[in-house]
């Protein structure tokens, strides 16, 4: 069954890791033959810039991982560099799309033109916050209360302009509330639902409700500690818990993958890779149908594209 992933880290590695190969480094978990053992056709590569990093060096990482992205993954001729989604429609058995997107606006600080420069290079899907705080709002790890910037609006108004997609992952409570009523298009590329596990990465069902009504949709996280509280083993039954929660909020359709491989130092059970994500299809079957399974995997972020005239 073919896959559609919203989010894996494997740039970040691929600018740090020395001698690092895309094609079968064992040190990724989205390297291409991973990517093609797990059926992957489109993977979506974040821009993600560590915070440690001081402001006036992150601009500069994010073209690093831009380069790495051109140089490594591209370099592959499996791989085809989706730069409008309409490309999905031409790609051929073997071929896997591959988008770029940035997980936070930290590394343009408070200069909008470093963000044209990133979407000329492809970025097709932006968060506007990390965990922390940056010129544009507050992240997840913040005081929830705080809300969007007013850099923000300039930011947003950009990415409508743009057509690209707006990612509400890692935004606080009170910046997601600011935001839906401002973006043109809506998602969240990796969060699981805080019903079933109260982390300030999930979001409420409140929220998923709220995302869904704007047109927006939700791909669950493969991150343990966004699963499930308990340190023990976290498996697939326990992931497939808030696939079926969020089903029953707001519909099988509305729900996709972003695993954040290769940005997790911890995985699920018989989840390790994206080699394995065939495990997942598969444990699905026993409690939805092959057509439902097929709608997550992949055939629901398609229609969710045609909605928005992007396909």
């Amino acid at each position: 069954m073919e896959i559609i992933d919203l989010h894996c880290d494997v740039l970040e590695k691929l600018s740090r890791l020395e001698d690092v190969q895309f094609r079968n480094d064992s040190r990724l978990h989205a390297s291409l033959e991973n990517l093609q053992r797990g059926n992957v056709k489109v993977q979506i590569f974040a821009i993600f810039i560590e915070p440690h990093i001081p402001q006036e060096q992150k601009f500069t990482e994010a073209l690093r991982q831009v380069e790495a992205f051109q140089t490594k993954v591209l370099n592959e001729p499996e791989m085809v560099h989706i730069t409008n989604w309409k490309q999905l429609n031409e790609l051929q058995d073997g071929q896997i799309g591959a988008v770029l997107s940035l997980e936070g606006c930290d590394c343009i600080g408070d200069d909008l033109y470093k963000l044209k420069l990133l979407l000329d290079a492809g970025v097709k899907l932006v968060g506007l916050t990390w965990n922390y705080e940056n010129a544009v709002g507050y992240g997840a790890s913040e005081s929830p209360d705080k809300g969007l910037k007013p850099f923000a609006k300039q930011v947003i108004e950009l990415l409508n302009e743009h057509d690209v997609i707006i990612d509400v992952a890692h935004l606080n409570k009170q910046g997601f509330d600011d935001l839906l009523p401002l973006a043109k298009h809506l998602i969240a590329s990796h969060c699981n639902a805080r019903a079933l596990c109260d982390h300030p990465r999930n979001l409420s069902d409140d929220q998923i409700k709220q995302l869904v009504q704007h047109g927006g949709r939700i791909h669950v996280v493969f991150y343990p500690p966004f699963v499930k509280k308990s340190k023990e083993v976290t498996t697939i039954d326990d992931l497939i818990k808030h696939i079926t929660h969020i089903a029953a909020l707001v519909g099988v359709e509305r729900i996709g993958f972003g695993s954040d491989f290769d940005g997790i130092d911890l995985t699920v059970e018989q989840l390790t890779n994206a080699s394995e994500y065939q495990n997942i299809t598969s444990a699905l079957s026993k409690t939805f149908t092959q057509s439902e399974i097929e709608t997550m995997a992949s055939k629901g972020f398609l229609k969710y594209l045609s909605e928005i005239g992007m396909r």
